[in-house]
């Protein structure tokens, strides 16, 4: 047993000792004292969830932390009061940040968006156009008091279900189906009730290679107006669309333009 004289306190575990090398921790007397830094360091082994797993950002005690050896192995090297793990052959720690990893955004948040044919991009989301059709009184009103060529013959309907139609794909026809010509419109208005006013072939909404929209007229009898303009699109020109653009046709049929996760 030693003599308690010559016992003192190791100035890293503050464990009693009497050799040069601490039986607690393995220290060297021989070395400097260590620092406090040092000493908080090494708590924080202790504290580490285990080997293989990245130190918890939240837990301010697990920066730095180092596999638990508690269970047993090689005792560290005494000299290395302090010494951390060597991580280099992970590779660099996955940001969430980085906007370029799959459904990541600024901030670290996660866009569970799926990216589909028609999507647009969103501020680095991604969403798809939806066209919906409804009867636009205001618009009827509009043709009513311009006297259109069918404004006579066109009749507001008592009752015109609301339909929206998913815009996948990078070009849909607006008319009115005919089996005899061929005609087969993307976006159908030849469904009772009627808009008399529609042409058959009257517009088409295309999508580019960046998920832009545009709409052009076909020369269409009625023309094409947008959001509530009385003057008509030039026939046979692209317009660009947005996200809340009202597509007028025949004589109370309007096509609203929104886009969904």
């Amino acid at each position: 047993m030693p003599d308690q004289a010559a016992l003192r306190l190791c100035p890293h575990c503050q464990a009693p000792t009497s050799g040069r090398f601490c039986e607690g921790c393995g220290h060297d007397s021989a070395l400097p004292p260590p620092t406090a830094a040092s000493r908080v360091g090494d708590r924080s082994d202790s504290a580490a969830s285990g080997a293989g797993a990245w130190p918890d950002p939240a837990d301010p005690t697990s920066a730095g932390a180092s596999p638990d050896l508690s269970q047993g192995g090689a005792r560290r090297d005494p000299s290395s009061s302090g010494a951390r793990p060597d991580l280099s052959q992970r590779g660099p720690r996955p940001d969430p940040a980085d906007p370029s990893l799959t459904g990541a955004r600024p901030g670290g948040t996660f866009d569970p968006t799926v990216i589909a044919a028609g999507a647009i991009p969103d501020s680095g989301r991604t969403r798809t156009w939806v066209a919906r059709i409804f009867a636009d009184r205001d618009f009827y009103v509009r043709v009513q008091a311009r006297k259109g060529p069918d404004a006579e013959r066109v009749e507001f309907p008592d009752f015109y279900p609301e339909r929206r139609i998913i815009l996948r794909g990078n070009q849909f026809l607006i008319g009115k189906r005919s089996a005899s010509q061929g005609i087969v419109p993307e976006i159908d208005l030849g469904i009772a009730p009627v808009d008399i006013g529609v042409s058959r072939a009257h517009a088409m909404i295309q999508v580019d290679q960046g998920g832009a929209l545009t709409i052009t007229d076909l020369g269409s009898t009625n023309g094409t107006s947008l959001d509530g303009a009385e003057k008509p699109i030039p026939p046979q020109q692209a317009v660009a669309l947005r996200e809340g653009s009202r597509i007028h046709v025949g004589g109370w049929t309007t096509i609203a333009i929104t886009t969904e996760p």
